[in-house]
């Protein structure tokens, strides 16, 4: 599906033969000297793997999941998970590629999230959490309208699906916003 809203972008749901492509976009988003390219990376907090194949395919297989999938001349760009969480949905798993961040991609994929989430499920809020020290992170998504809501929830220390932390501060802050 073409979005009038981000011209040259295709949104679609993830199938499984986009798994590979979908984990290698993920963990270049995030970690490694990769992720450098990009102002998103998460190299200085976590190193080893953002998410696996099985965490991808979950996600593209819960009845209540979606895997959003963005291409741009055919090649998958960006990604984001919406789950739908009964009044309100959860945005996760977001991941622009390092190489196409900075120039409106985000702002594109997040605003067809919340207009799919909002037509799709009728929710009236989204949900999402991020780490609590990534405060330029942060600070995109409240121009983007989601607010800090001071309720934190652990990070998963000791399990490396997740990453292996470069410190001991990490937790995640839910972040909140209203869809109109």
């Amino acid at each position: 599906m073409h979005s009038a809203a981000a011209p040259g972008l295709t949104f679609r749901d993830a199938t499984d033969a986009d798994v590979d492509a979908l984990v290698a976009l993920i963990q270049s988003a995030y970690r490694g000297d990769e992720s450098r390219a990009g102002w998103t990376t998460e190299a200085d907090i976590l190193e080893g793997q953002r998410t696996d194949p099985e965490g991808v395919v979950e996600v593209i297989e819960s009845p209540d999941s979606r895997l959003l999938t963005v291409e741009r001349d055919g090649r998958i760009v960006a990604c984001c998970q919406l789950e739908h969480r009964g009044e309100h949905a959860y945005f996760g798993m977001f991941a622009v590629s390092p190489t196409q961040q900075g120039a409106g991609l985000g702002k594109a994929v997040i605003a067809e999230a919340e207009r799919q989430a909002r037509e799709t499920w009728g929710v009236s809020e989204m949900h999402m959490t991020v780490i609590s020290v990534r405060e330029d992170l942060i600070a995109w998504y409240e121009r983007r309208g989601y607010r800090r809501t001071g309720r934190m929830s652990p990070f998963p220390y000791g399990d490396e699906r997740f990453g292996i932390p470069q410190r001991a501060d990490l937790q995640f802050e839910l972040l909140v916003k209203q869809l109109g």
